[in-house]
């Protein structure tokens, strides 16, 4: 069904007040092929149809129309450098704090789970070095907007496609079970993460504080106001020495001064601007 100017930006202003969503020009042919179908589906004949629909309060058409736009194109350990970084000097120290007490992370924007179970597959292999520490001890929250991507998640079965794209060949083979057409993770490694259906743009505040949380390549499709707003809630939702990890093209620079960065391995992180005691007990020195 063709969108006109009108409906585009009824439906544009609609998607960034609900889910901070932030459609540029020349996208209407998004919203024409995510939303057809479901158009069809609830007999609406006009995106003007749709958006009445909308704004009578049907809170489960509302769901489905920001899963249909939401995007869950995700890889395992995406982004080699980073997550070499988090390997090879986040990990050691979070088992070091983790010989003490909890860890909590928090994969935001999580998809269909590959991140944080990319995470939890690492602080496993790394905690055969130190058996004293039980996995236990990690408590991984992982939210996505999505519905249709948490269920995903949450079911831990994956295509033979889905794990070519980033998965190491020696986890694989430790973690994953074959079962029919499908793989299914190891239960222990499932057992490591929690997830969640969670709008970025609702409070944090049930969440608790995290030691370290990811939120990378979502705040890109978000206006700076909303960017600001979020980047505040991160800050507060990380403990004093916590750290929060971006996507590589990503930078509260220039947005906001409730973050501070740090650089580990020249892998930028970033730290709540008035929390920097402790820091380098555990991140490493302040640059």
């Amino acid at each position: 069904m063709a969108i006109t100017e009108k409906e585009f930006q009824l439906m544009k202003d609609y998607l960034r007040e609900h889910s901070g969503i932030t459609l540029g020009d020349g996208k209407e042919y998004l919203l024409e092929s995510r939303l057809t179908t479901l158009m069809v589906q609830n007999g609406c004949e006009t995106f003007t149809d749709l958006h009445k629909m909308l704004q009578a309060g049907t809170e489960p058409l509302r769901v489905k129309v920001i899963d249909a736009m939401t995007t869950n194109e995700t890889l395992w350990f995406r982004d080699d450098s980073f997550f070499s970084v988090f390997e090879k000097e986040i990990v050691p120290r979070l088992i070091k704090r983790a010989s003490m007490g909890k860890v909590r992370i928090w994969s935001a924007a999580c998809s269909t789970g590959q991140e944080p179970y990319s995470i939890a597959m690492l602080i496993d292999h790394a905690l055969g070095r130190s058996p004293s520490v039980p996995n236990t001890r990690f408590e991984i929250l992982a939210t996505d907007l999505s519905p249709s991507a948490i269920f995903m998640a949450t079911s831990a079965r994956y295509s033979q496609l889905a794990l070519s794209r980033g998965m190491r060949p020696d986890f694989k083979d430790r973690y994953f079970n074959e079962n029919g057409l499908a793989y299914e993770l190891d239960q222990k490694i499932r057992a490591m993460v929690t997830f969640k259906q969670f709008n970025l743009m609702d409070s944090f505040a049930l969440l608790g504080k995290f030691d370290i949380i990811l939120c990378r390549n979502v705040l890109i499709y978000f206006s700076d106001e909303l960017k600001k707003s979020i980047y505040g809630k991160l800050s507060t939702s990380l403990l004093p020495d916590g750290m929060l990890a971006l996507g590589s093209s990503e930078s509260p620079r220039g947005i906001t001064d409730a973050l501070t960065s740090e650089l580990l391995a020249k892998t930028a992180f970033y730290r709540p601007a008035q929390g920097s005691g402790g820091h380098s007990q555990l991140y490493g020195q302040r640059k």
